[in-house]
C-alpha cells in the first residue's frame, strides 16, 4: 500500500507514514462496514448505545497518550487544546451512547381499526470525512450518532493529521464488533473520491472547506443520498456599549480560538466594538494577547502552537499582506515568536489584529483560517447588524450586552445557526450546532441531529379487518 509522510509542524520533521488508501483499500473498508451493518442494526438500540459509551470511557482513560499524538501532528498546544479535545470527544461519544432509548417512532390516530405508526431505521454505511483542525471532536460528532442509530461507519481521516484519529478509533474498535467502525486515510482526490462515490455508501457527513463541501454535495445529489456539511465561517462578534469590557476581551480571545491558532470555522474573526469602548477594548485585547506564550506544542507553558503546514501559513500571510498594502489599514501583531532550537520558525504566527478595512475587503469577507481578526468600531445598531450579516457564511455569532431586549432582538436577527450572548463557547454535547448559507447543511451534537441525519422514518399501517 502507498503511504504519505505526516509532518510535525512544530519541528518540520517527519513523524511517520500513514496509509495512502486508494480505491481498492477504500472499497475493502466499505465492504467490511456493509457486512457488519445488519447484525449491528439488529442489536437493541440501548445495547448499541451501551457499547459506544463503554468505548468512549476507554478512550477517556487514554487522554494523555492521544493528546501527545494530537499535539505532535497538528501543532496545537497540548495544555490549552489537545487534552481538552480528547476529553470532549469522549464526552460526545458517551452522550450519544446514552441516547439509544430515544430511537423511537410514533403512533398515529389515523383509524381505530388500523395500527398506524412510524419507526426509525438506520441508513446503512456512513462515510464520515474529518478535517485536521479538531479531528477527534468532529469524528465523535459523526460516528457517535451514526453508530448508536444502527449504522456502520467508514471514517476518512485527514492526511495532514491522521494518527490521533487512528489511535482513538483503535481504542474504540476494541469495544465494538468487527467492521462497525473503519478508518481510511489518503488524499481527497483518491481516497475521498473513492469513498463518497462508492455505491454502498448511504450517507455522507463532511466537515471541511467550502469548495470541497460543494463538490461532495454534488456527488450526494447525483446519487440522491443525504449529505451533512459543516463548512466555513466568518463569525461576527458584536460588543455593545453596555457590555462588560473584561468579559468581552476574554471572549474575543477564546472566540477567535487564538490558542488554536485561529484554525476554527467558528472563529470570531469579525469583531465589532461600540465606538465608546473601542479604545479600551483594543488596549486590553493587546495586553492580553501579548501574554500568550507562542511555542513548542508539547511545552506545558505554551498557549499557542503552530499553523498546520506551510501552505496554510502562506495563505494567512497573503491575507495579512493585503491588509498591510491597504491605505488606511493598521496591522498589529502580538506576542513573541519562539526562538528555541529545533522548532520550525516559519509556521509560528503571532495573533494579529487588522483595523481600518472597508466592509468589502477580502480580509473582512473571506475566511482566513488563521490567528487573524478584523476589529471595527460601530455606533449605529441597525448598521452593525447589517454588517454582521454581510457575508455568505452563517455559522456562528455572538453578542455582548447586559440588555435583555438587545440580546433577544440581535439573536433573532443575526443570520447564523449558532448564536451566543456574553460567551463564545465551542461545540458542546446536547447543544445543537450547525450553520446557514454557505456554512453548511444539517446539525450536529444533539439528539435531533441523530434522528434527522442518521435515521430514516418508515410509516407502517396494519389493517386488522
Amino acid at each position: 500500500m502507498a503511504s504519505l509522510d505526516v509532518m510535525n509542524p512544530a519541528t518540520a520533521q517527519v513523524l511517520g507514514q500513514a496509509a495512502d488508501s486508494g480505491p481498492e483499500e477504500t472499497a475493502s473498508a466499505v465492504a467490511a462496514a456493509k457486512a457488519a451493518q445488519i447484525p449491528w442494526a439488529q442489536l437493541p438500540a440501548r445495547e448499541r448505545g451501551k457499547r459506544v459509551a463503554i468505548a468512549a470511557r476507554a478512550a477517556a482513560e487514554q487522554v494523555e497518550l492521544i493528546a501527545q499524538v494530537l499535539a505532535r501532528e497538528t501543532g496545537k498546544a497540548i495544555r490549552t487544546e489537545c487534552r481538552g479535545e480528547v476529553t470532549v470527544a469522549a464526552d460526545i461519544l458517551e452522550f450519544y451512547g446514552n441516547l439509544g432509548s430515544e430511537l423511537k417512532g410514533q403512533t398515529i390516530p389515523y383509524n381505530p381499526r388500523m395500527l398506524t405508526m412510524t419507526a426509525r431505521e438506520p441508513l446503512g454505511v456512513v462515510a464520515a470525512i474529518v478535517p485536521w483542525n479538531v479531528p477527534l471532536v468532529l469524528m465523535a460528532l459523526k460516528i457517535g450518532p451514526a453508530l448508536v442509530a444502527g449504522n456502520t461507519v467508514v471514517v476518512k481521516s485527514s492526511e495532514e493529521a491522521p494518527f490521533a484519529t487512528y489511535l482513538m478509533a483503535e481504542i474504540l474498535m476494541q469495544h465494538l464488533p468487527a467492521g462497525v467502525l473503519n478508518v481510511v486515510n489518503g488524499t481527497g482526490a483518491t481516497c475521498g473520491n473513492a469513498l463518497t462515490t462508492h455505491p454502498d455508501i448511504a450517507k455522507i457527513t463532511f466537515t471541511g472547506s467550502e469548495a470541497v463541501g460543494e463538490a461532495i454535495y454534488k456527488i450526494g445529489a447525483s446519487r440522491i443520498i443525504p449529505v451533512s456539511l459543516e463548512l466555513g465561517g466568518k463569525s461576527p462578534m458584536i460588543v455593545c456599549e453596555d457590555a462588560d469590557l473584561g468579559k468581552a476581551v476574554a471572549g474575543a480571545i477564546s472566540g477567535m480560538r487564538f490558542t488554536r491558532q485561529g484554525q476554527s470555522c467558528t472563529a470570531a474573526s469579525r469583531i465589532y466594538v461600540h465606538e465608546t469602548l473601542l479604545e479600551p477594548f483594543m488596549e486590553q485585547l493587546g495586553a492580553a494577547l501579548n501574554k500568550l506564550v507562542i511555542g513548542d506544542p508539547l511545552d506545558e507553558a505554551t498557549d499557542v502552537g503552530t499553523i498546520i503546514n506551510a501552505r496554510q501559513a502562506a495563505t494567512i500571510n497573503r491575507y495579512v499582506a493585503m491588509a498591510e498594502e491597504t491605505e488606511g489599514a493598521t496591522v498589529q501583531r502580538f506576542g513573541e515568536l519562539p526562538r528555541d532550537e529545533g522548532l520550525s520558525p516559519d509556521l509560528f504566527l503571532q495573533p494579529t489584529i487588522l483595523s481600518g478595512l472597508a466592509d468589502d475587503h477580502p480580509c473582512v469577507l473571506q475566511e482566513i483560517f488563521g490567528p487573524v481578526a478584523v476589529v471595527k468600531g460601530w455606533s449605529d445598531y441597525e448598521a452593525v447588524i447589517e454588517q454582521a450579516n454581510g457575508t455568505h457564511y452563517g455559522l456562528a455569532a455572538s453578542v455582548w450586552t447586559k440588555s435583555l431586549s438587545t440580546a433577544l432582538d440581535s439573536t433573532a436577527r443575526l443570520n447564523a445557526g449558532y448564536v451566543q450572548v456574553n460567551q463564545n463557547l465551542t461545540i458542546q454535547p446536547n447543544v445543537s450546532y450547525g450553520g446557514f448559507g454557505r456554512s453548511g447543511l444539517g446539525k450536529e451534537a444533539s439528539l435531533e441531529a441523530m434522528l434527522e441525519h442518521f435515521t430514516r422514518s418508515k410509516t407502517i399501517v396494519i389493517n386488522f379487518d
